[in-house]
């Protein structure tokens, strides 16, 4: 046999592997039945959502709108001036979130698409949110602490989504632009990457990359992240981001990791060809959990030690246990809604808090403890 033909059978080889894992899927989970109770209406395609230490939320509008909704769903706006945002499509105002000392501070990190449609990025601004008075809330003090480079093209793969470490850092998730995939394996710029900064923007001289041009970089190798949440119980940083024809993953998110986008993938390009012909690689982080077909999940919290999922594409939220180092699926909620899930989050209280993803999205509340 010849040495060309014995690499194409190898090849071949490698890529039915491929397909056949990527087609594998965990027996299906019970759908249990909760009824949500609508806390809000009328949200214009809401992002994220914070809850108040005094009550209420926070709640980011993709446009461009920060609003606060009291315990009894009433909607009032925050003026917010953010001059280079760019809201169009995938693009606009994204996460909001508290620091740690938000009660002594009142400081809280946004993130958002800043630029043109010729030249944007992943932006995070802080600012002080005056304490509640008759007159309603107000920002002061917006400062840049961090802007994604280089500049881009296009209205996708924004990441934008982010957490607080145990040691007061802020981990930013960051887009490949989609159409800039390759750069997301290039360690000398933001793309396709999760940076670790300090609350003042500053780079934390422990980051793995401290001695290329874009220092700020924890984690690489990652397609549009869409859910970060830190465990502080288990001292773990858990991601999930999507994939492109299938191909959704969930991942441990260590210090210097390469999780392999677009070297490897458990999903096709939107054409049916192959991105690539690998799921894993030596020097790669696999993932815990993959969807094909891709859900497109677009929150992530944690709940009682297990992890909570909502998804656009799916229409649901799932509930995620983690058995022997994987996270293996237990449950899925809200499908007879059949609506397109943003974001989920977990109240002091213990409800879990929803927002559909839409014109006129709802926030939803769920008691996942009682079954109807």
């Amino acid at each position: 046999m010849s040495r060309l033909l014995q690499a194409l059978l190898v090849s071949l080889s490698m890529v039915l592997s491929a397909a056949a894992t990527a087609s594998q899927q965990e027996p299906q989970a019970p759908q249990v039945q909760v009824t949500p109770k609508v806390l809000a209406k009328g949200l214009h395609y809401p992002w994220s959502m914070a809850e108040l230490p005094e009550g209420g939320w926070l709640v980011t509008e993709r446009p461009g709108n920060l609003v606060y909704l009291n315990p009894q769903g009433q909607r009032m706006h925050i003026p917010l001036d953010l001059p280079d945002l760019y809201a169009t499509a995938q693009a606009g105002l994204f996460e909001v979130l508290l620091t740690p000392d938000f009660e002594q501070s009142r400081e809280l990190v946004l993130s958002y698409s800043c630029g043109t449609e010729q030249a944007n990025n992943t932006c995070v601004v802080k600012a002080k949110l005056s304490p509640p008075n008759a007159a309603g809330y107000a920002l002061s003090a917006l400062q840049n602490i961090f802007t994604a480079l280089p500049k881009k093209e296009g209205a996708a793969h924004f990441g934008a989504r982010m957490t607080w470490l145990g040691d007061g850092s802020l981990l930013v998730a960051l887009g490949d632009g989609f159409v800039y995939r390759e750069q997301a394996q290039n360690l000398q710029n933001h793309l396709g990457k999760i940076v670790r900064i300090l609350r003042d923007g500053k780079v934390p001289e422990d980051n793995p990359f401290t001695h290329t041009q874009a220092p700020e970089v924890y984690s690489y190798g990652h397609r549009n992240v869409q859910g970060l949440v830190f465990d502080a119980e288990r001292n773990k940083v858990w991601q999930h981001e999507h994939g492109p024809k299938g191909g959704d993953e969930i991942n441990d998110i260590v210090k210097g990791g390469n999780y392999g986008w677009p070297m490897t993938s458990f999903g096709k390009d939107y054409t049916g060809a192959l991105v690539s012909p690998y799921n894993d690689l030596p020097g790669v982080k696999a993932p815990l959990y993959q969807w094909t077909p891709s859900l497109a999940p677009a929150g992530l919290a944690l709940y009682q030690g297990d992890l909570l999922v909502s998804h656009l594409a799916g229409k649901r939220l799932q509930r995620l246990r983690l058995v022997d180092g994987k996270w293996h699926l237990i449950a899925e909620y809200l499908v007879a809604q059949q609506q397109r899930l943003r974001a989920v989050m977990v109240a002091k209280d213990g409800r879990v808090l929803v927002l559909t993803d839409s014109n006129e999205g709802e926030l939803w509340s769920l008691d996942l403890d009682i079954q109807q």
